[in-house]
């Protein structure tokens, strides 16, 4: 994998890129290792945690949304990637989505020039955000919910 993007002008985003790809299908690994075993998320208001499946769909869905943010902030083309899987279907089709999901976001990044990584634009609402700190935020979000979901595990197992 690491041979790959090295037609980017910026390195630091080809990192980024690569390192997304490394750990979203980390998180889904971790995923199927707590659908397995039943694993049951704690109680909360948040809709994104009702359920494994809508975890799931919450970090396929932000994914999507972190690219397609970049891409409008940046005035590039749309990166055409699919809609979100529903919960219902997510499980059956989680590792295809994802692979469709990391191709499409190699493309649009890969000739910007690197002193546009540091343009800033407002995100969720009026935080202002740097492209490169989005990228970060991305590759951060599903290594966040592996932590998570690796704990939750490990105290399952406490409790077995």
């Amino acid at each position: 994998m690491n041979n790959q993007l090295k037609h980017y002008k910026y390195g630091g985003a080809r990192a980024l890129v690569l390192l997304h790809e490394q750990e979203l299908r980390k998180l889904l690994d971790v995923w199927r290792v707590a659908k397995a075993r039943d694993l049951a998320l704690p109680e909360t208001e948040d809709v994104d945690y009702e359920s494994l499946e809508t975890l799931l769909v919450h970090n396929l869905r932000s994914a999507r949304g972190y690219m397609n943010w970049i891409c409008e902030s940046l005035e590039l083309d749309d990166p055409q990637i699919n809609e979100t899987p529903d919960i219902e279907q997510v499980e059956d089709v989680a590792e295809e989505y994802i692979e469709h999901l990391l191709e499409r976001w190699r493309l649009p990044l890969a000739d910007l020039a690197p002193e546009r990584y540091g343009e800033v634009y407002k995100a969720w609402g009026d935080m202002p955000m740097c492209i490169e700190a989005m990228l970060e935020h991305a590759v951060m979000h599903p290594i966040r919910h592996s932590f998570q979901l690796n704990n939750l595990l490990a105290e399952s197992d406490k409790n077995d």
